[in-house]
């Protein structure tokens, strides 16, 4: 079986220069996280607050900590002194508890919206309206410390890659389409889609961000 390093730099090889690689560290170990960290890993993307709080008190302080997963407005507090990028941002009013945490730590806290773009309904996210909503709102004016840096998304989980592309076309459409609303609070900079099924097909489709757990870490 391949090493964790292993797989870090065939993944980093297949990927477009402008494609980053967001290793999920979620229910992984420190000591996992660790040595991902040694093979040259510097993103990790968590889905719970609980886990990233007390893994990045145990890791190298120059790691970038992705949330990646759902986000409670209540739980903001606990990772708004060190989250590099918040992906699952899907209101205003989380929008808002994000803002006033950052600012209680003299942060800027980059943000994306999580559009929904899959098929099934269980997944979180906006619509292109809802979104549309965000980034045109004049409430944005009175939020200093966050930036909305770019769009989220997650496929439909199908092993049909038309389906897969489509979604991820569409999500690419939506991303450039909102670069007309740019001001000092939106930057259309990162689009954050693709995870281990579907990472290459994101990467071709124009993702800056992929989210890769088990093609690094092996299958929980």
């Amino acid at each position: 079986m391949p090493s964790i390093a292993e797989n870090i730099a065939r993944i980093e090889k297949g990927l477009k220069q402008e494609t980053r690689l967001v290793a999920v560290t979620k229910t992984k170990p420190a000591e996992v996280l660790r040595e991902a960290y040694e093979a040259g890993a510097k993103r990790f993307g968590e889905n719970k607050v609980q886990e990233m709080v007390a893994k990045s008190e145990e890791l190298p302080g120059d790691i970038a900590w992705h949330m990646i997963g759902h986000l409670q407005s209540n739980k903001v507090k606990y990772i708004a002194p060190f989250v590099s990028l918040i992906h699952s941002v899907d209101s205003l009013k989380l929008l808002k508890e994000i803002n006033k945490e950052a600012g209680k730590n003299n942060r800027t806290i980059e943000c994306l919206l999580q559009i929904f773009i899959a098929s099934e309904e269980t997944k979180f996210g906006l619509s292109e309206a809802e979104a549309k909503e965000i980034v045109t709102s004049s409430e944005l004016a009175d939020l200093s410390n966050i930036k909305i840096a770019g769009l989220m998304g997650m496929a439909s989980n199908t092993d049909d890659t038309n389906v897969i592309r489509s979604e991820f076309k569409g999500l690419k459409a939506l991303f450039e389409s909102f670069k007309q609303y740019e001001n000092e609070w939106v930057e259309m900079r990162e689009l954050s889609m693709g995870m281990s099924g579907d990472y290459l097909l994101a990467a071709e489709e124009g993702s800056t961000l992929v989210r890769v757990g088990s093609a690094i870490f092996g299958s929980r």
